[in-house]
């Protein structure tokens, strides 16, 4: 159908010149050189600083809604990274664990924490890193969404529907920070955090995150002694008494560690608190120092 229009076109040309006809102000006759050329096609990069009523496993282009973060939504997106290298020339989109899932959990990570105030994972938050669909992949697209969602509790991953960003969420003072909890034994195991205010009675309190080293899951859940002597030196840092060998008199620790996949897609993030099994305190003891946390 091109051929036989582009003929029909020329013929009409010629007959118009053969009958002298003009050519009109700003016409040169040429007919080809009036298109202009295509650019280069351009794939869908989702936005960042928008917010989303769902939290899907893969952005497909067909379920991109965003909203505004004043209206009710369930996650928002914070960072929004492009993948390149060894990780952008595979021919699917990274998988759980892989090395361009540890890449971009790890770029999720820095920019979250940095756009919240504080490391996420010091506070009610959840991370999820998004890739494009397979055939939003196989079209040439490399980004990752870092969406951030409030969750209800330490021990309850629930989403929280907001009406409000999340950037600065873990400033000084924000209700979402961890900070001093009462905890529920089952034997010798806690059963769950229950969080309270610090003026009332607790026996247990945030004092920041520990990164462990890059082994693998199994071999970090074999033995965590490691992790709870490091969880006594992050306490002797925030209460501010001696990292010495007194610290074990002085507190007991409680950690919380990443889950599995959580962990081979690179988070090794241990949550530490101070644990006072046999008593109780109606203040937080950060900086406190000896006269807060005695030997005991």
């Amino acid at each position: 159908m091109r051929r036989w229009w582009s003929a029909v076109v020329m013929g009409v040309t010629a007959t118009l010149a053969l009958a002298g006809c003009g050519t009109p102000a700003g016409v040169d006759r040429d007919v080809a050189d009036d298109w202009p050329a295509f650019g280069p096609a351009k794939g869908f990069v989702p936005a960042n600083n928008t917010c989303h009523t769902i939290i899907p496993e893969t952005g497909y282009l067909t379920g991109y809604n965003p909203v505004g973060c004043t209206e009710p939504h369930r996650s928002e997106t914070l960072h929004v990274g492009t993948l390149t290298g060894t990780d952008a020339n595979r021919g699917t989109p990274p998988r759980p664990g892989s090395t361009g899932m540890r890449t971009a959990s790890a770029e999720c990570d820095r920019q979250v924490s940095r756009a919240v105030g504080a490391d996420w994972r010091t506070g009610r938050l959840h991370v999820t890193v998004i890739f494009p669909s397979t055939q939003g992949w196989s079209g040439g697209a490399r980004w990752f969404r870092c969406d951030v969602s409030e969750t209800v509790s330490l021990d309850d991953f629930g989403v929280i529907t907001r009406e409000a960003g999340l950037r600065n969420a873990l400033a000084a003072g924000s209700p979402l920070a961890y900070g001093c909890f009462n905890p529920k034994l089952v034997k010798d195991d806690i059963d769950e955090m229950p969080s309270v205010a610090c003026t009332a009675k607790h026996h247990a309190e945030f004092v920041g995150i520990w990164q462990a080293p890059d082994v693998s899951y199994a071999t970090f859940v074999k033995s965590t002694v490691r992790a709870h002597r490091a969880c006594r030196s992050l306490i002797a840092k925030y209460v501010k008494v001696p990292d010495n060998s007194d610290m074990q008199y002085r507190a007991g620790t409680i950690m919380y560690h990443p889950f599995e996949e959580e962990w081979n897609n690179g988070n090794h993030g241990v949550q530490c608190f101070l644990w006072l099994d046999d008593r109780t305190v109606t203040r937080s003891l950060r900086g406190g120092g000896s006269k807060a946390l005695p030997i005991q």
